[in-house]
């Protein structure tokens, strides 16, 4: 089983790719008071559905840089229709690989939601971020936090995972703190947020299977996704959160 086509699919009836409701990522991103032709980046953007939305209410310039080359497909597919061709540049590559190329470049906001991993974590993250948000930009950060100490049998579930993984949701601003950045607001997942990510994402396997049975995947994708389930109720729902912040990139 792909696991590329497994996130597509499982994903592929949410808007965004994280737990945080929409009226919340969108407050976030308002607050930044995006002008027309200002440069946004979007590292680890999926099908890039923030980038489109913010091309179109405020007209900006973006970049996404997303590693599965399926989700920028269906990015281009779906921005052709509502943006004008050339108001997003999509790179498809390494996100450490892409980011050194653009280090000629200054951005006004920097976005990686759910996806810091692919700096080498939350900090490194940070840091290349600074590196290129112009000063007194902004960056917007999704990122998971522990609500209660992980169990090990949690830890087991979610594939040998370590405590040490995620911070607590006080040390995500800190971290920002100390690399000089000035933390500007912050949102987390409510249960009910959580909920409605976790449902949406399950359900859309489990549909995906019901209509297409013969996809020899189909099995593998169930099996998977109803430990997920499990996983999620019986630890996820109490111990895992998951937070947006949003920093001002200050000459301190």
């Amino acid at each position: 089983m792909d696991r590329n086509k497994f996130s597509a699919i499982a994903h592929r009836n949410h808007a965004f790719s994280n737990p945080i409701s929409e009226s919340k990522l969108m407050k976030m991103v308002e607050m930044v008071s995006l002008n027309p032709h200002d440069k946004v980046i979007d590292i680890g953007a999926g099908k890039c559905e923030l980038l489109i939305r913010l091309v179109e209410k405020f007209n900006i310039i973006g970049t996404a840089i997303e590693l599965y080359d399926g989700a920028i497909e269906e990015a281009k597919k779906n921005s052709s229709s509502r943006v004008t061709e050339g108001s997003i540049k999509f790179i498809i590559d390494d996100a450490n690989i892409a980011t050194e190329n653009l280090a000629y470049e200054k951005f006004n906001l920097g976005i990686c939601i759910g996806s810091t991993h692919a700096l080498g974590g939350l900090e490194n993250t940070l840091q290349k971020m600074k590196s290129i948000i112009k000063e007194n930009g902004y960056i917007l950060i999704g990122e998971g936090y522990w609500k209660k100490r992980p169990s090990e049998e949690y830890l087991q579930a979610l594939g040998g995972a370590k405590e040490s993984d995620l911070k607590w949701h006080h040390e995500n601003v800190s971290v920002a703190e100390k690399l000089g950045l000035v933390p500007l607001w912050s949102y987390t997942a409510s249960d009910d947020d959580w909920d409605e990510y976790e449902w949406l994402y399950s359900s859309s396997i489990e549909d995906y299977c019901h209509k297409n049975p013969d996809d020899p995947d189909c099995m593998a994708m169930l099996e998977r996704i109803r430990a997920w389930r499990r996983t999620y109720l019986q630890w996820g729902r109490d111990t895992l959160g998951f937070g947006l912040y949003l920093f001002r990139n200050a000459n301190n």
